[in-house]
């Protein structure tokens, strides 16, 4: 069969959408004060407030845990502990608990169980009856069992787990409903951009949790992390559901140029209707299984750092409490600016320099995966050198900042009307690392020492080259033929989906 490109991929590369104003009239509309701006800041708070409730507990563990009980740090390869300020005497009013190491695992890794439920069903549910309200119940959701955390926590860690799989179960949805929201929202020149600013609130929210959350347990106590970063979500559910529409078309507030401009670039993309969804073709897509790969491979490592970091700085390099919080956060700061730096990047070099998205996409992601693997191997040979350690560990998380501008955002690419029910399906693979990564990783270090943990290091650098290989041997950035004849024949006459896929296939022949 012939691939034949999208207007996105190939027309942009003989000439630039933007510059194409006297063929088809369309007109860039202004950044500033922009509703696709708008929307890509609101977003980036949601995403800042979903990923600040997932990460809390990985630094409220550390106080959560009775220090008598909890794994001890006299092994000889464990680095001794760092000076620590005392503790204000307030803050010794909350529970604290016996939890053994394999049970931490279990609790930090259930958010992941409820978080695959809702990843397919989130994208299909978004591109049938909008993601607004969809992804703004999801996170409120979240946003509701993380104020009821301390009180599961003191019923048992088996309440606990419990909430942990329910808050799952709504954020589950947030990035598939995103990126159907992004389908009707995102020029294909811009998509590099805006997704980046959006998705960003992801690194941003575990920069500020981390450190902040450590302060919060310093000063007041573990409860109040919780407390606090619930009430910042449910700001934004306000936000979001007085600013915020499912398409330009709906829009109350946006100009009429911007509604032009986003729609005529779209007008060739975007799927008429939302009955049919071509299952076959997306299931045996193998530019899809390349990002399914990539991304699982990706979140292997994303995960196993996010939610066990905290643990390795308190158990090996023997930071408190209040330094764990700062120095854990330090690898996503560097992950949200490489990864706001790179959207800018990747568009100016499909738009200005003319580089082929597929090149873009393929580079982003291997200096994304590949850099990584070799900085966090690195870190586990720093032995008790802390400088050294936090600065690999810092670079390794940085670097995957680039992927951003892979990967992550290659379902556009290859069909922007399904891109929310692709999504849903690389990502239910990809959650897959942190329900299990957390549970491999606490089992493989039940004495905390350093040769354990540079264990762990080695397997997740090993499937991020594996990850990196594939999708580069097998990714695309084109839409697929099959899917775009298949909608182009629906598009033009009202036939049943087996007589289009008939037509299609002589088409792609």
């Amino acid at each position: 069969m012939k691939q034949s490109a999208s207007d996105s991929e190939t027309d942009d590369y003989e000439q630039p959408l933007l510059h194409r104003k006297q063929d088809n009239d369309i007109i860039r509309a202004p950044v500033l004060c922009s509703s696709r701006y708008g929307l890509a800041i609101l977003s980036c708070y949601g995403f800042f407030v979903a990923y600040a409730l997932r990460v809390n507990l990985s630094v409220a563990m550390v106080d959560m845990l009775n220090s008598s009980s909890s794994s001890s740090g006299a092994n000889d390869s464990v680095c001794p502990r760092h000076s620590s300020p005392a503790r204000p005497k307030h803050n010794h009013t909350a529970s604290v608990y016996d939890w053994d190491s394999e049970t931490q695992g279990w609790i930090l890794g259930s958010f992941f169980y409820g978080y695959i439920i809702t990843q397919i069903p989130g994208g299909y549910l978004a591109r049938k009856y909008g993601a607004k309200w969809l992804l703004g119940f999801g996170i409120l959701g979240t946003v509701i069992f993380t104020l009821l955390t301390p009180v599961a926590a003191d019923l048992g860690a088996g309440y606990l787990i419990a909430v942990r799989v329910l808050e799952g179960i709504g954020e589950g949805v947030t990035f598939p409903a995103m990126h159907a929201m992004w389908a009707s929202w995102a020029p294909p020149l811009e998509r590099s951009r805006l997704l980046t600013i959006s998705y960003a609130g992801a690194q941003l929210g575990t920069v500020v949790a981390l450190p902040l959350s450590g302060q919060i347990c310093f000063y007041l106590d573990w409860t109040y992390v919780f407390y606090i970063f619930g009430a910042v979500g449910l700001l934004w559910f306000i936000l979001w559901v007085f600013l915020v529409s499912n398409s330009p078309s709906s829009h109350r507030r946006i100009s009429e140029t911007e509604r032009t401009y986003i729609t005529a670039s779209l007008q060739n993309e975007l799927s008429p209707t939302s009955d049919y969804i071509p299952w076959t073709s997306i299931l045996t897509s193998v530019p899809l299984w390349a990002i399914v790969v990539a991304h699982f491979s990706y979140n292997w490592t994303f995960y196993t750092l996010l939610t066990l970091l905290p643990t390795y700085m308190n158990d090996i390099l023997g930071f408190s409490i209040k330094q764990n919080g700062m120095l854990s956060a330090l690898p996503y700061l560097g992950c949200w600016l490489l990864s706001m730096g790179g959207g800018q990047l990747a568009d100016y070099l499909r738009e200005t320099c003319l580089f082929r998205t597929v090149i873009v996409r393929k580079a982003f992601t291997i200096v994304g995966m590949m850099g990584p693997a070799v900085f966090l191997v690195a870190a586990g040979y720093t032995n008790c050198n802390y400088i050294m350690a936090v600065i690999f560990l810092t670079v390794s998380s940085s670097l995957g900042g680039f992927s951003a501008s892979g990967f992550n955002i290659n379902h556009l690419d290859i069909a922007p009307s399904y891109a929310g029910i692709l999504l849903g399906i690389t990502n239910s693979f990809a959650t897959i690392p942190g329900m299990v990564g957390p549970v491999i990783a606490r089992s493989l270090t039940k004495s905390n020492t350093i040769l354990e943990w540079r264990t762990v290091f080695f397997i997740s650098a090993g499937i991020n080259l594996f990850g990196a290989l594939i999708y580069t041997l097998f990714g695309k950035a084109t839409a697929q033929s099959l899917w775009c004849a298949i909608k182009a024949v629906r598009r033009r006459a009202s036939v049943s989906p087996a007589a289009a896929r008939l037509s299609a296939s002589a088409q792609a022949l």
